[in-house]
């Protein structure tokens, strides 16, 4: 064989063998991020779970605070995201569902507990709580005004009472 034949042959057998070696890398780069697919996803599914179990758990509690109150708490249109449409008007229901009123006159039911309103339940509680505080402190408050006015009748009556009880035994 002639130089050149040899050294085309030695230039082929090694791209070949750096093919070989590329291929090679790559799929042990493959697998290792298919390996790393794997872990994201066992992640996820432990995630998603215990977002679940968050959420259940917020919304269990959200209404028991709801309910006593008989309330409806406001959402601010501005607070939800464009994906969610023209929205006239928006609330959190005593169920925990949001009441969304479009501009064009639909009205929609969203249940804040399902996983495909995530996003919005993050949204809907950043907006609501301030107002789920101002509930609860006029709620305290009109309870202790009742209290107050409760006390100083109380108190009035119970010397009337005392003084006619005194007057009678005589």
């Amino acid at each position: 064989m002639s130089q050149e034949a040899n050294a085309s042959q030695e230039v082929g057998q090694i791209i070949v063998e750096d093919k070989a070696k590329e291929a090679e890398g790559s799929l042990e780069e493959l697998i290792e991020s298919l390996k790393t697919v794997q872990d994201d996803i066992g992640q996820i599914c432990e995630l998603v779970s215990e977002e679940k179990n968050f959420v259940a758990a917020y919304l269990e509690s959200l209404l028991k605070i709801m309910r006593p109150l008989k309330v409806t708490i406001s959402v601010s249109p501005s607070a939800l995201s464009e994906d969610v449409g023209k929205v006239a008007q928006a609330s959190v229901d005593s169920t925990g569902n949001l009441i969304i009123l479009y501009r064009d006159g639909r009205m929609e039911l969203k249940d804040l507990g399902e996983e495909a309103n995530r996003d919005l339940l993050i949204l809907v509680i950043r907006d609501t709580m301030p107002k789920l505080k101002q509930f609860t402190t006029a709620y305290r408050q009109r309870i202790e005004n009742r209290i107050k006015f409760l006390s100083a009748v109380t108190k009035e009556l119970q010397k009337i009472s005392k003084a006619f009880s005194t007057a009678l035994a005589k």
